[in-house]
């Protein structure tokens, strides 16, 4: 069994919901030749410093999150695409601790196929900017060539996620707004997930 990471022991200790759900899966996880960290406040688990599993909880359900989820056969029908615009990661979810017991092997058996993808060095292919870019922000970028560098250096996660955000809201004054609270962030070369949306 791998080593209990001190770091980590606070979200355990921490969390109000799901504590006997997350000791579970990580007695799980830690059977298998990952190191744990502690990476968006939330337990990540990893494979020679690539991540390939996150344990998170939510109101009605705690997780395992996959971060290259995509590419896993899933002979069991389990894994969850989060949302549509998720492109990589797929989760599993549970509800109770009697169903992480009796997925235990299943788990391992998904852990152990990620990590394989990675020795394998297999990669998700991901649509680059498959929703377009609302006109506010296009005429953004065109009057701003600063802004233009600066958007193009993100990721492509993190682009996607300002355009998602950006082409959420349905009024065009609306998503202007949005854009101009966010124009600071881009040039500082942060994405959403590095403040509140």
């Amino acid at each position: 069994m791998n080593r209990m990471n001190p770091k980590v022991e606070f979200y355990f200790t921490k969390a109000k919901k799901w504590q006997e759900e997350f000791k579970k899966l990580r007695i799980i996880i830690l059977n298998c030749p990952l190191t744990e960290e502690l990476k968006w406040g939330h337990p990540c688990y990893m494979f020679q410093k690539s991540n390939i599993v996150l344990m998170h909880g939510f109101k009605e359900y705690c997780a395992l999150l996959f971060f290259k989820g995509a590419l896993l056969k899933d002979s069991k029908g389990i894994l969850i695409q989060q949302t549509e615009n998720v492109q990589a990661a797929r989760q599993i979810r549970f509800t109770n601790v009697r169903e992480i017991v009796q997925m235990a092997t299943t788990l391992k058996a998904y852990i152990d196929e990620a990590i394989e993808a990675e020795k394998a060095g297999l990669k998700v292919k991901l649509k680059k900017n498959p929703e377009p870019v609302p006109e506010e922000f296009q005429k953004k970028l065109d009057e701003n060539p600063a802004l233009k560098t600066a958007f193009g250096a993100l990721t492509p996660g993190r682009q996607r996620a300002y355009i998602l955000h950006f082409s959420g809201a349905k009024q065009s004054k609306t998503r202007t707004s949005r854009i101009e609270k966010w124009i600071p962030q881009i040039l500082n070369g942060k994405g959403l997930d590095d403040d509140e949306a």
